[in-house]
């Protein structure tokens, strides 16, 4: 129950399942701050909010559906419906770390006393705010992406020296879901989970390198492979069809109880990386191709994010600009070795070739 005399924010960021992971330490800060936070999340975070401490209300505007399914008409009654629904709760601040048009509408015309936008926000988004928020540069690589988020709150005077993640508790479905899915795996060895799938192709490691690193681990760990129902080609290449894979068989609550069990994720900069991260168990090797490991990585010492060095990274583009062998070549890199050095560190654990 929400103490009386609290004051209500409500914080606005609709995806992607990422971004939603990188504002929960915001939400987290206010929350231990004495507000009642308030979250309007698209389908792609819901998930990872409903029953997540650091919100005490989570307010869906379904996107995804409304983009397959309905009308314009159909969509911007919602719209209003939801809006109406806003406008009673009183809150007061509203926050909209979206910063796009799309946020803008559930912003402009609130009765909300305060209401914070970055000052260089997208597609006229800072119409909606009136109070404007000096957030670091889309382009400035070097602040990671969750201080960028954090600028809000200490626009508010708040303290931001701490990152705290928080996950709801996994429902007993997605326990018992796991426990079948993993019946038959070796638990003698170090559960390894492998994504090497996400929605940029340029954000792809190449498919031989992963080939090359599987077969370097497979006789040290138990290797379980994720992604989506499109990704189980790719994995049975890099895989040779050796081992589980669950791909398109996990939704987002598997997918968290399964990272709690696991010791070493394997992956992208992806959505699976960032929840993995959320979980605080297992350490990560992530690799990142266009785009920053300083912007999007994992922070903490049993995290270690690689990317090659060629000139043009990270150009942060969904399509690179290169042509002949420079087309996407940065998804060559790093080198297997690399990859392999790096799991080496972190699990202590030396890695004989088969």
């Amino acid at each position: 129950m929400v103490e009386k005399g609290k004051k209500k924010v409500l914080l606005i960021k609709l995806s992607s399942l990422g971004d939603v992971i990188f504002n929960i330490p915001l939400a987290n800060i206010l929350k231990d701050n004495g507000y009642e936070v308030s979250w309007l999340v698209s389908e792609k975070g819901y998930d990872i909010l409903k029953g997540n401490p650091c919100v005490d209300n989570v307010i869906l505007a379904p996107f995804v559906k409304w983009k397959r399914e309905y009308t314009f008409c159909q969509k911007m009654k919602e719209v209003v419906q939801i809006r109406k629904y806003l406008k009673g709760c009183n809150f007061d601040i509203a926050i909209d770390t979206q910063g796009l048009l799309k946020s803008m509408f559930f912003m402009i015309f609130m009765n909300i006393k305060r209401r914070l936008v970055n000052k260089s926000a997208r597609e006229f988004s800072t119409l909606g705010g009136n109070e404007w928020v000096s957030v670091p540069a889309n382009d400035d690589y070097n602040t990671h992406i969750i201080k960028k988020y954090l600028a809000y709150a200490k626009h508010l005077g708040l303290n931001t020296d701490e990152i705290k993640l928080t996950l709801p508790p996994s429902e007993q479905e997605s326990v018992d879901k796991i426990n079948e899915l993993l019946k038959d795996t070796d638990k003698t060895k170090p559960l390894v989970v492998v994504c090497p799938a996400t929605t940029w192709d340029n954000k792809h490691w190449d498919k031989d390198n992963w080939k090359s690193v599987i077969n370097a681990i497979k006789d040290n760990y138990t290797i379980v492979f994720t992604g989506t129902k499109n990704d189980i080609d790719l994995i049975e290449y890099i895989g040779e069809g050796k081992f589980l894979n669950l791909a398109g068989k996990t939704n987002l609550k598997d997918l968290i109880e399964l990272f709690r069990r696991s010791d070493l994720v394997l992956s992208l900069d992806s959505g699976s990386t960032h929840l993995a991260w959320a979980t605080q168990v297992p350490k990560i090797v992530s690799i990142f191709c266009c785009t920053p490991p300083t912007l999007y990585g994992p922070i903490g010492e049993k995290y270690i994010s690689l990317s090659g060095k060629l000139a043009c990274q990270p150009c942060h583009l969904r399509k690179c600009k290169k042509n002949g062998d420079g087309y996407n070549a940065c998804t060559k890199l790093p080198s297997p070795d690399s990859v392999l050095k790096a799991i080496e560190k972190l699990m202590d654990l030396r890695i004989t070739e088969g």
